[in-house]
């Protein structure tokens, strides 16, 4: 079993954060997904439970068959890349399951705390001495251009935030030091743990997908800064129907059922003209 603890800290806002993150993953989803592969959106709806309360409960479907790197494609065709997840969003928490139907013992959990301060807190997942003494955490710092074989993978955006200037909020650029005094400022805890008990290569994996989660979490956060201009002034129904939508237009791409939420049907839901507003986010 692997497991990693990341801060991310972000130069907006704990409101904004969540705007901002949710237009993330429409955009990046959308320029991912075509025809053989990319997202498919099973659920999206409201829930509430004793653990987290009120939120936001997502099924999706993950095709990354070209992602694979090919020392997986000499045990696994390139189809075992091809992940379920499910994610409850009870803003500030947020958790995070991916299996692998292929790998039926794997399992990845991400377990989100986002809090209002500079990367400072301590623990704020609650975890025992045991655990704590296991995990090193990492700072993540956005305007880090480093590289590797996951960068390259998933994709790694242009975005220099030291010459960075934002428009409309007036945001940038970040240098050196920048989150000491940086505001306003939040950061994202994540815990990260990965099982994939498979004897000769489950460690190999394990240190793979690791590895590929935290070109992830660079690559969408450094999106969430640079892409400010096009999210900055949105409020969270806004973004709220944008994103329905957008899972709709997902599942068309890949020649999938309509979506159902738990509103309406996507064509009774959304009008011509939301469609041409998630179009136009694909196209910035």
């Amino acid at each position: 079993m692997g497991t990693t603890r990341s801060r991310i800290v972000m130069p907006m806002s704990l409101e904004e954060y969540q705007v901002a993150q949710m237009y993330m993953v429409m955009k990046m989803q959308q320029q991912s997904t075509n025809g053989d592969e990319g997202v498919e959106v099973l659920e999206n709806k409201r829930f509430q439970d004793d653990v987290f309360g009120k939120g936001q409960f997502t099924s999706k479907v993950y095709r990354l068959q070209s992602k694979a790197p090919a020392w997986l494609t000499t045990i696994a065709p390139k189809d075992a890349l091809v992940m379920q997840e499910e994610a409850w969003n009870a803003y500030p928490r947020c958790k995070t399951v991916i299996k692998c139907p292929y790998f039926t013992k794997f399992s990845l959990t991400i377990e989100t705390v986002h809090r209002a301060d500079n990367g400072t807190s301590e623990n704020v997942h609650g975890l025992n001495e045991e655990q704590l003494a296991a995990r090193q955490v990492e700072i993540i710092d956005i305007a880090s251009a480093e590289t590797d074989y996951w960068s390259y993978a998933i994709g790694s955006s242009s975005f220099d935030f030291s010459k960075f200037k934002s428009t409309k909020s007036g945001r940038g650029p970040l240098l050196d030091g920048w989150q000491d005094n940086y505001r306003p400022v939040m950061t994202a805890y994540k815990l990260v743990t990965i099982d994939a008990p498979y004897w000769g290569f489950g460690y190999r994996l394990e240190q793979a997908l690791l590895a590929g989660e935290r070109a992830l979490f660079i690559e969408s956060h450094r999106n969430c800064f640079g892409w400010i201009d096009e999210w900055f002034g949105l409020t969270m129904q806004q973004i709220r129907e944008l994103e329905q939508q957008g899972d709709c237009l997902l599942n068309e791409k890949i020649s999938k059922p309509a979506l159902l939420t738990d509103a309406a049907d996507c064509e009774q839901r959304f009008t011509h003209s939301s469609e041409r507003q998630v179009q136009q986010v694909v196209r910035t």
